[in-house]
């Protein structure tokens, strides 16, 4: 079967999936298309594609193990100038992202893996693009607010054409963590300035 380049992340649900993936591609960033709006637990990596089914294995159990929680997308960030991104930042939720990649990417799992830089859970709305646009997307999105349950996450593979691509959807099995008292779900957008 040859290396298939695998991720796993959780989903940022419509509408704020699209409308982000919509932004970054108004800011120039040609791989948009090819990236569902995502939070990172695995980033890409090759493995050998008749290791899937372990992999797949491997993430049921990551999944059954882990319970719902709240997600809270809120102003924007950048890793520049060591990487050249801007992010909308995890402001509720990124110690659940954090436990759930450690997880996914245990050292007697099937995709062990050291990480390129210490893991920061985030949403790319601009990568390598030109310095104005970069500088663009962070005051743009500077107000965006987005907010959900995170009920489990997916593992993607990157096609030969450079989009990634869901194989599976892994939901969470165990008992709900309820949201803060007031917060609504499911509401976001670029707040009014």
């Amino acid at each position: 079967m040859g290396t298939v380049t695998i991720g796993v992340s959780i989903a940022v649900p419509e509408p704020h999936g699209s409308e982000l993936q919509q932004l970054r591609a108004g800011f120039g960033d040609a791989a948009a298309h090819g990236i569902p709006t995502h939070v990172t637990l695995l980033p890409p990596t090759e493995v050998d594609g008749a290791d899937l089914p372990a992999i797949e294995a491997h993430l049921t159990g990551v999944a059954a193990a882990g319970r719902s929680f709240p997600m809270r997308l809120s102003g924007t960030g950048t890793f520049r100038p060591l990487s050249p991104v801007v992010f909308v930042q995890v402001v509720e939720g990124a110690e659940d992202c954090a436990r759930l990649q450690t997880r996914v990417r245990d050292a007697s799992g099937p995709v062990a893996r050291e990480l390129q830089f210490p893991y920061h859970p985030h949403v790319t709305v601009a990568h390598g693009i030109d310095d104005a646009a970069m500088d663009r997307a962070y005051e743009e999105l500077a107000g965006y607010e987005a907010e959900w349950t995170c009920s489990g996450f997916a593992l993607y593979e990157q096609g030969a054409d450079g989009v990634w691509r869901k194989l599976r959807e892994y939901a969470f099995g165990g008992a709900m963590v309820p949201p803060q008292a007031g917060a609504p779900l499911e509401r976001g957008g670029l707040a009014a300035h």
